[in-house]
């Protein structure tokens, strides 16, 4: 079995997979990749099935030596990737010859990144999943220098696209947002003027959420709710006022009234933009 031996680690690099589904009432969130077309189209690069767990890097990208010849491919954030300090291709499937070193450089772009490799990165699954969760601390911790991570049996040969197109990091976070289930905690007022008011990206979030700052949005309740069930996309106010949009680590129940909820398909987009970022919440109507 070949393996993947970490020399730079980078500020942040996890292993995570499509996450674990089907476990909130247990009380165990998600997690999986932030950036989920990210993680599949990397997968699909090297033959994997959607799923296959890889890494996901952090802005600082990361460096690994292969123990066994390897394929991998790098999506997400655009960074540049070198092979023994060779410029390899970005985006499309790489060999790299055992004992070579394969780099993936800070991100030009974006935030994360996404490094599949042929059979995948073959750790034991913890409640049907190779996924880390930061919050809860389940799944692999995030990788430090000397770890070495297993790779799968190489798949059955099928073929692979050479090249995935993937939307660029924002320039704008547009969201949309479904209104409810507690919009009661907020003037009719306070909720229009959310859907007009822009924030910024926020440099203190993480995986658990997206922070943003802005125009505080005042509550017509003080004290908190009881605590009920958070879901992905949940668009939480503390009492700064300050929106957070939960994201993959986030916690399965909170007490802070939610005045929406962001659909999944564009939390791939928050996954990748940068602290500074403009964005906007946009309501939909209701048919």
């Amino acid at each position: 079995m070949s393996e993947l031996l970490v020399e730079r680690p980078g500020p942040l690099t996890t292993i995570q997979d499509l996450g674990r589904r089907g476990v909130a009432h247990l009380g165990v969130p998600r997690a999986g990749a932030l950036d989920e077309p990210a993680l599949r189209a990397a997968n699909r690069l090297v033959g994997n099935e959607p799923g296959a767990a890889a890494l996901e890097t952090t802005l600082g990208g990361v460096a690994l030596r292969a123990v066994g010849t390897v394929l991998v491919a790098v999506t997400g954030a655009p960074s540049p990737v070198r092979v023994d300090g060779r410029p390899a291709a970005w985006g499309a499937p790489v060999v790299v010859p055992a004992g070579a070193l394969f780099e993936v450089g800070p991100a030009t772009a974006g935030v994360r990144g996404y490094l599949a490799v042929a059979g995948g990165i073959a750790v034991p699954p913890v409640l049907g999943s190779r996924s880390a969760d930061l919050l809860s601390g389940l799944g692999p911790a995030p990788l430090a220098v000397g770890d070495r991570l297993p790779v799968g049996a190489p798949p059955p040969y099928r073929a692979r696209p050479e090249l995935v197109p993937l939307p660029a990091p924002p320039a704008e976070l547009v969201l949309r947002l479904r209104l409810g289930p507690r919009t009661d905690w907020f003037t009719p007022e306070t909720v229009a003027r959310f859907g007009r008011d822009r924030y910024l990206v926020s440099p203190t979030g993480n995986r658990v959420g997206l922070r943003t700052e802005g125009p505080p949005l005042a509550r017509v309740r003080d004290g908190e709710l009881p605590s009920e069930g958070m879901v992905l996309g949940a668009v939480q106010i503390p009492p700064d006022g300050q929106p957070v949009v939960f994201l993959a680590d986030h916690p399965t129940t909170g007490g802070y009234p939610v005045i929406g909820v962001v659909p999944a398909g564009d939390l791939a987009a928050a996954a990748q933009a940068r602290p500074g970022t403009p964005v906007r919440f946009v309501p939909l109507r209701e048919r």
